[in-house]
C-alpha cells in the first residue's frame, strides 16, 4: 500500500523512533503511525485485526544507533572545548547519555547545534527507508532536500556595530586569546611586536552576541595610509566553531566598504591556521610568512 511522506508523518516517525519503550508501526492505509500499545487495538489478538495487514515497520532505530550519532557529532564538532568533554561524556559507560546531554545543557548554542544534526540525520534514515519502498513500488527516488545548519544556528546570535561600552569585555576575551598562545615556543608579544596592535573600538568594530546578550565575539580592524588592518577577530571558546567569526569578517569587510581603502590585511596565529581556509573564500591571498626559533641553549645550532 502506498503512502505520502509528509512533514507531519516525518515528525510522528521521528518520535516514535527516539522512543524505545513502545512498538510502532506505520499504518499505510491510514497514513499515520500506530502502537499496538493504543486504546483500539488492546486486547486484541494480532490475527483478529484487519488493519494490521497495513502496518509496516518503521525504520530500525535503536540506542546503539543515537550512540553512533553521539559519536559523528563530537567527532565533527570544530569546537575543541566542547568536543573534548563530549568526547569525554561518550568515554564513561554507564550514564552516557545523559552525561552527553548534561555537557550540551551547558551550551545552548551547541546543543542546538546537536538538535539540528540529530534531526537532519534521523530524517536522511527515514528517507533512506522510504526511498527503498519507492523502489518497491516502481516510483521514483525523492531526493533529499539539502539544510544549513550552521545557518540556523546563526540565526541565535545578533551582530551590531562595537561602542566604546563594548571595550571592557573584548578586552577581556582578547586577554583570553593571548593566553591562549603563552604556551607557543615563542611568546606572542614577541612574534608580535612588529603586527597589527589591538586597538578597540576601531575605524569599524563589530559585536557577535548571544540571545541572551552574552558577549560572543567581536571583529575591529584600524584603517591606515589605505588600508585596513583587521587587529582583531575572536570568539569566546565556548562559541566557536559555530561560523560567528565568519559572519564576523564579512560584515566587516561589508562596512569598510564606506571608506576610501584599497587593501585588507590580516595576521593570522598559527594555532588558528585553520581559518585561512575562510580567507581564502573571501579573496584574500598569502602576502608573508615569518618563521621563528626558540632559542634552547647558549648556541642556537646546538
Amino acid at each position: 500500500m502506498q503512502f505520502e511522506l509528509t512533514e507531519a508523518l516525518i515528525d510522528d516517525i521521528l518520535f516514535s523512533m527516539e522512543n524505545q519503550d513502545m512498538e510502532f508501526y506505520l499504518d499505510t492505509k491510514e497514513g499515520v503511525v500506530v502502537s499496538p500499545n493504543d486504546d483500539e487495538f488492546l486486547g486484541q489478538e494480532e490475527e483478529e485485526s484487519d488493519s494490521r495487514e497495513n502496518w509496516i515497520d518503521l525504520p530500525h532505530w535503536e540506542s546503539s544507533d543515537g550512540f553512533r550519532l553521539m559519536e559523528k557529532f563530537a567527532a565533527g564538532l570544530r569546537n575543541p572545548l566542547v568536543r573534548e568533554e563530549l568526547s569525554s561524556a561518550l568515554d564513561r559507560g554507564r550514564g552516557v547519555f545523559r552525561a552527553f546531554k548534561d555537557v550540551l545543557s551547558r551550551y545552548p548554542e551547541i546543543e542546538q547545534l546537536w538538535f539540528s544534526f540529530k534531526e537532519k540525520e534521523m530524517r536522511r534514515a527515514i528517507l533512506t527507508w522510504y526511498n527503498g519502498l519507492r523502489e518497491e513500488w516502481g516510483l521514483a527516488l525523492v531526493g533529499e532536500e539539502p539544510e544549513e545548519t550552521e545557518d540556523l544556528v546563526l540565526e541565535d546570535f545578533t551582530f551590531r556595530t562595537a561602542t566604546a561600552e563594548d571595550a571592557d569585555k573584548a578586552g577581556e576575551l582578547h586577554r583570553i586569546c593571548v593566553a591562549e598562545l603563552e604556551s607557543a615556543p615563542v611568546p606572542p608579544d614577541r612574534i608580535t611586536e612588529k603586527k597589527s596592535q589591538w586597538i578597540f573600538p576601531g575605524t569599524v568594530s563589530v559585536v557577535a552576541e548571544t540571545g541572551k546578550r552574552d558577549f560572543a565575539g567581536y571583529g575591529t580592524g584600524i584603517l591606515k595610509d589605505g588600508t585596513l588592518q583587521v587587529s582583531a577577530l575572536e570568539v569566546r571558546p565556548e562559541y566557536r566553531g559555530l561560523g560567528i567569526g565568519e559572519k564576523l569578517l564579512e560584515i566587516l569587510l561589508k562596512r569598510v566598504t564606506e571608506h576610501d581603502f584599497t587593501h585588507v590585511c590580516m595576521d593570522l596565529p598559527l594555532a588558528s591556521e585553520g581559518f585561512s581556509r575562510v580567507l581564502l573564500r573571501f579573496g584574500f591571498y598569502v602576502y608573508e610568512s615569518r618563521y621563528a626559533l626558540k632559542r634552547e641553549s647558549k648556541n642556537l645550532l646546538e
